[in-house]
């Protein structure tokens, strides 16, 4: 059986539309769903209950997406399992997509779904923005900053050996080498943007330090293993399907975006250089807001954007 575990943080206006999503198609049996509220002090636990018992609704008095994960994982009954942010909006056959491909390919661990960004009703900086954003390679071809990833059994163990990060969904990506995830065009997210220059500026200061602090996991792992270790640790591969492969390191893969990629989106199009303008100017931005909470290490404070909430 597919499970579905939903960690939501006071998403009372928002997990509503998803939920109706996952539950809209009853022409077959659905997935088992668990929504996880951490923390919340608004209505979201009301408001998953009320959709019907197909929902499983959890409650702890802790606000941490990471040990509502774990708790999910706990309630959750089966795999493939799929991980959802609240407020993304996901159709019950971009599930059945998701874990088809997952179920035709043995060597796949990981899947995650196309990415829609509505951006009308957004500021013209936040649609510049992320007409440069959603072109870049490592965005295309990630599995993070989708909302949704969905994992076999083994590719859950692989997930279940990460710490807490606030980078969840980019460790979550780059643990698994690149064909060992895929994206899944034939199943569709749509993934709301901040809809203000300052709620996207939130957003990417929360990336940066995020991604700062995945770095500096990075970094630790590779001074605890000797290069020849590390080396040792994969081994060739013997051709064939490997569903019983025990989790390996993370990645050394980056998802970090340079300027030879910005030269090269703007050489095939020219007509984004506006964009690419609007993009530097965030990231710098961004850079400078994050300084603090790095040099803290604070990287527990979670700077929400409310305006993409607007349910």
């Amino acid at each position: 059986m597919t499970s579905i575990v939903i960690p939501a943080h006071n998403e009372g206006r928002v997990i509503g539309r998803l939920l109706d999503a996952l539950l809209a198609d009853t022409s077959v049996s659905g997935p088992d769903i668990v929504v996880v509220c951490n923390g919340c002090t608004d209505d979201t636990a009301r408001v998953a209950g009320g959709r019907g018992d197909r929902v499983r609704v959890i409650e702890i008095p802790t606000p941490s997406k990471h040990q509502a994960l774990r708790v999910g994982d706990e309630h959750a009954r089966g795999f493939p399992r799929l991980y959802v942010d609240a407020d993304v909006v996901v159709g019950a056959a971009d599930v059945r997509a998701l874990v088809g491909a997952l179920e035709r390919n043995r060597e796949l661990l990981a899947a995650a779904p196309g990415r829609d960004i509505p951006l009308g009703g957004c500021a013209w900086p936040v649609r510049a923005y992320y007409r440069v954003w959603q072109r870049l390679p490592a965005v295309r071809e990630g599995l993070f900053g989708r909302g949704v990833i969905a994992v076999t059994e083994a590719g859950h163990a692989r997930l279940a050996a990460l710490p807490p990060l606030m980078a969840d969904d980019l460790a979550a990506s780059l643990a698994f080498g690149p064909g060992e995830r895929r994206v899944v065009e034939g199943a569709r997210v749509v993934v709301r943007p901040p809809r203000t220059w300052s709620d996207l500026i939130r957003r990417r200061v929360r990336a940066a330090t995020s991604s700062a602090e995945f770095e500096r996991f990075q970094a630790a792992r590779r001074a605890e293993v000797p290069e020849e270790a590390r080396a040792a640790e994969v081994p060739e591969r013997a051709p064939g399907p490997r569903p019983d492969r025990a989790p390996e390191p993370v990645s050394e893969q980056s998802a970090r975006t340079g300027t030879a990629d910005l030269r090269a989106l703007l050489w095939a199009r020219p007509a984004l250089l506006p964009g690419v303008v609007v993009f530097v100017v965030a990231a710098l931005v961004a850079r400078r807001g994050s300084r603090k909470a790095i040099r803290d290490q604070d990287f527990s404070t979670w700077l929400r954007d409310e305006s993409s909430r607007q349910g």
